[in-house]
């Protein structure tokens, strides 16, 4: 299948859009006509990470349509609409348990997974692309799939919205829906209004009597924070904000989420607890984060990962989804709709906080 494709040559230069040809799916695998591939910071870190020798094919928050499907694929037929998602073997202690983004063997699967078949799933100019990126690597206008990564949804959801589901915001709702969980009353520090945070706010919207703050050095998205739900976004450039968000909470945070992958922040996130709370890392940083171990340990805080949302896919994606449709998750707003061929223009206006999520469409 002949198509277009956003490839990345060297990690040092800008992407490049270029004809490749996918394969035609064999045994397990699914055909999908890309409709719209969201950017996720961790295709920009990989790319930065990847191969200077040869194209890489990127992409893993793909949204399309089954083009057609292979031998031994149950569940997922022609024509079907589908978000795409991180891999998972669905048979370790970890997938059984019902954590999937814990596989045993998610690296194997997800980093660049080699196809169980011989022939090579994308080829440019007669040699093979590095592809296979959370299974799917779906910066294209076809991409090919299995169904452990590929969710099926509901033909009405505009699938450029639907799109992010399958990482970012699944990530940043999950964080709050499935792991952190706040009740009535509680107080959530959200540290980062990305694409990640931002689905955080919204999440957490849909919860009864659940207070937001937002800590993010972006004027714009601080003021759209506070629109999607947020009773106050904070600027960090402003000064020390531990002290200003437990004044703000009473006491102490009951919650935190911390986006950004930045060892001091954790540890403010940390310090602006109350007795008792939790915080929940999503973004992989590097570098270990200044903590008070008598501060943790005296006031029984305690810090969390947190991979994909702690969520099993087939399930969680419908149900945000199904609030989506209901009003009552409004990804929308945070996405700006790019032509693939203006990835450049969608990086440009990211970094310069205009759109907070930038989708390519096909």
């Amino acid at each position: 299948m002949r198509t277009t494709a956003v490839l990345s040559r060297d990690p040092a230069a800008g992407f490049a859009v270029e004809p490749v040809d996918i394969d035609e799916p064999l045994a397990g695998e699914i055909l999908v006509r890309i409709v719209a591939a969201g950017i996720c910071h961790t295709d920009l870190v990989t790319r930065r990470a990847g191969s200077a020798d040869r194209p890489v094919l990127l992409g893993h928050e793909g949204a399309g349509v089954v083009e057609s499907v292979g031998p031994q694929v149950r569940g997922v037929r022609p024509g079907d609409h589908v978000v795409l998602t991180f891999r998972h073997c669905g048979a370790c202690a970890n997938c059984v348990a019902g954590r999937p983004a814990y596989c045993a063997r998610s690296v194997v699967l997800n980093q660049f997974g080699r196809r169980a078949h011989a022939a090579p799933r994308v080829r440019h100019a007669g040699g093979p692309v590095l592809d296979g990126f959370f299974g799917q690597s779906s910066f294209a206008g076809y991409a090919l799939s299995t169904a452990d990564n590929t969710i099926v949804v509901d033909p009405s959801i505009d699938l450029a919205v639907a799109a992010p589901f399958g990482c970012g915001f699944q990530t940043g709702a999950g964080a709050v829906l499935n792991a952190l969980r706040p009740g009535p009353g509680a107080w959530l520090v959200v540290y980062g209004a990305g694409a990640v945070g931002m689905a955080a706010v919204l999440a957490a919207a849909t919860m009864p009597e659940v207070r937001v703050a937002v800590v993010e050095t972006s004027p714009v998205r601080r003021e759209l924070a506070t629109a999607l739900g947020a009773e106050v976004a904070v600027d960090p450039a402003e000064g020390p904000t531990v002290a200003r968000l437990r004044e703000l909470t009473g006491g102490g945070a009951t919650h935190a989420l911390d986006t950004t992958g930045i060892p001091s922040v954790l540890a403010d996130a940390l310090a602006t607890l109350g007795t008792g709370a939790t915080v929940v890392a999503v973004g992989l940083g590097r570098g270990t984060p200044p903590i008070d171990v008598s501060d943790l340990v005296l006031h029984g805080k305690t810090i969390r990962g947190c991979l994909e949302g702690d969520s099993v896919p087939a399930e969680f994606i419908p149900r945000l989804l199904d609030l989506y449709a209901a009003g009552q998750f409004p990804a929308d707003r945070l996405i700006g709709r790019y032509r693939h061929t203006e990835i450049e223009t969608a990086l440009a206006d990211q970094r310069a906080g205009r759109i907070v999520k930038p989708v390519l469409t096909w």
